[in-house]
């Protein structure tokens, strides 16, 4: 029985990685498609298209799924549309919460999430409510093996980052959106090993939510990243070590 229970044990985690790996590779699909309807199918020129591409390579998504999705989002090739949406809402506590969504049907999605928010003690919110509280930036992560600290504050330079730290050994950067392609070039330039190059936003200002109001959003926002449709969730809330 023993070996037959390290077995179900053995697909049970597999089954679970499997299902992280194939909510991965949607999520990525689905940023591909949305970049290249908006901009076009050529990375060259289209530079959401260009940072799609290269995170969806980074966690080893097939050559060709990428260039069946950018084919399906230019009319090339039959598949399902996908629109780019944003929601925006509070959670407990008075945190903001604001969510990237790619669906391919609004309503359901919408839905679903008011859903989720009501549950959870928040609600969703109009068009803008809390856009103004996020900053977009580019976000860098580098392996700082075999750098000094001095090197690593004169690749920041040479990167124009806007700011920059150490955190779970990996330094980080911070960049305008548009700036963070360049400012990968003069990272490699310089013998670094860029391990993710995104765009993403930053809180303005925090709050601090604790207690009950913490534990219910931290819920919220697990179960917010876990749905199909959410590509990213942003928040500016500080919770208590063990929450976030």
């Amino acid at each position: 029985m023993s070996g037959h229970s390290k077995w179900a044990n053995i697909k049970r985690k597999k089954a679970k990685v499997d299902a992280i790996k194939g909510t991965v590779f949607s999520r990525l699909t689905k940023e591909i498609m949305s970049a290249a309807k908006r901009g076009g199918p050529n990375p060259e020129t289209n530079f959401r298209l260009r940072i799609a591409i290269a995170r969806a390579k980074e966690h080893n998504l097939p050559q060709a799924n990428i260039e069946r999705a950018i084919r399906r989002a230019t009319g090339q090739e039959e598949g399902v549309h996908y629109e780019e949406l944003v929601y925006e809402g509070y959670g407990p506590g008075g945190a903001a919460v604001y969510l990237q969504i790619l669906t391919d049907n609004r309503n359901r999605t919408a839905g679903e999430i008011r859903h989720l928010f009501s549950r959870h003690g928040g609600a969703l919110g109009e068009s803008g409510c809390v856009a103004w509280m996020f900053e977009p930036v580019g976000r860098l992560t580098v392996d700082p093996a075999g750098h000094s600290e001095e090197e690593l504050l004169e690749a920041a330079v040479a990167a124009e980052a806007t700011d920059f730290g150490q955190e779970d050994g990996e330094f980080w950067l911070l960049t305008s959106p548009d700036g963070i392609e360049s400012a990968r070039e003069a990272l490699e330039a310089r013998g670094l090993v860029v391990k993710e190059a995104q765009l993403t936003r930053i809180p303005k200002t925090t709050v601090e939510v604790s207690g009950k109001d913490a534990e219910r959003l931290a819920e919220l926002l697990e179960l917010l990243e876990d749905h199909d449709d959410v590509e990213a969730v942003y928040t500016n809330a500080e919770l208590p070590d063990g929450e976030e």
